[in-house]
Formats: C-alpha cells, structure tokens, sequence
C-alpha cells in the first residue's frame, strides 16, 4: 500500500504539478495537512515549486508544485555509456589510453595543480580533494605508511562503472593530473564501517 506522500508524488507525476488545494481534495486531507506532506516532499529534493499565482483576496501566494529534477529521472546514464562504447569501439590500447586520459585532464583541468614542490603535496591533496568534491566523490585522504590515500565516498558514475570499468581509470589519471603522482586503485565500491560503499587510492 503506497505511503501518503508516495500517492501525493504519483498524482503530480500524473497531473505535472498541483497545489496544497488540489491535494486535499484529491486525498481528502485537510489543507494543513497537505502543506505539511509537500514541505517535507519539497525539503527532500522529491518536489519544486514551478509557480506562484496569487490566491483569492489579500492572502499568501498559492504555490504550484512540480516534480523535482531528481525524481523525474533522466537517461544520462545509459546515454553516457553508449557514447563510451562508442568511442572506444576498434581502438588500440594507445588510443584508449589517451582517450582516458583526456577525459580525466579536462575533468582536473580547473583543480589541478603544480607538481614541482612549489606547492606542498599537503596543499595538492587538500585542492585535490576539494576539486573531487565539486565532482560529487565525497572525497577525503588520509596519511598512509605506502603513501597517501585518497578515500571516495561516493562514485558519481555508480550506475554504469560495472560495466565500464574503465572510469576507475578516469580517477586514477585524474590524480595524476593534479598531483604528479601514480594512483593504484586499492577498494572499488567495498562496504565501509557504515555499511556504504567506497573506492580508495594510494598514491605512489
């Protein structure tokens, strides 16, 4: 049996967007109660508000609810994998190499840093991990007796990364891109104390 805010998502999905008015009366709730399931829907990424008309009288705005980008999906991940399959379709190791490698060096291209020691390799970790961050990877690294280890707490390309292994790659010249150094991948997606999954590098 759907929740009730799971019936509140599945009718704007049906009609596109509604109103606090256009949910009560639809799930026979009161007014109040409807503002209360749209709020938290709203404050959970799960809705927007698309319009703002102007009520009956002098009161507030009634507000019109959509659905968020994020519940609407999208098909980003399948587009992205057959554009990967795609280009590296009948390419040597050469070429795929430096395919890879281009990606990763426009994705670091505004985080990379130098690599001469005019900047401590504490500052490059640090630039690093914030760059990551801007990426989503939810990123932090660690001393390590085998050298630095860069923790990702998050892979932004979860949905396709088993079947295109090559990504993991991707963050390996991407490190390399931004600190000079070679990165040995070390965890892919293992579970973490939490029970979430994470990736690490160390750094050589």
């Amino acid at each position: 049996m759907p929740t009730t805010r799971q019936q509140i998502l599945a009718y704007i999905r049906k009609h596109g967007a509604a109103c606090a008015a256009d949910i009560s009366r639809a799930m026979q709730m009161t007014p109040a109660n409807a503002r209360h399931h749209l709020a938290h829907l709203e404050t959970n990424g799960l809705i927007e508000v698309v319009h703002r008309r102007h009520g009956e009288g002098r009161g507030r705005p009634v507000s019109i609810y959509g659905l968020s980008h994020a519940a609407r999906g999208d098909n980003l991940e399948h587009l992205a994998g057959a554009m990967l399959d795609l280009w590296q379709a009948d390419l040597s190791p050469e070429k795929r190499e430096r395919l890879l490698r281009g990606i990763a060096h426009r994705l670091a291209a505004s985080g990379r840093t130098a690599s001469t020691g005019a900047v401590s390799l504490t500052r490059r970790l640090t630039r690093t991990v914030d760059r990551l961050n801007v990426l989503q990877y939810q990123a932090r690294w660690e001393a390590g007796a085998a050298g630095p280890r860069i923790i990702l707490g998050h892979c932004p390309y979860a949905g396709i990364v088993e079947s295109h292994a090559e990504l993991c790659q991707v963050d390996a010249f991407f490190l390399e891109e931004c600190l000079g150094m070679s990165a040995q991948l070390t965890a892919k997606l293992e579970p973490g104390r939490q029970g979430l999954p994470f990736c690490s590098f160390v750094l050589i």
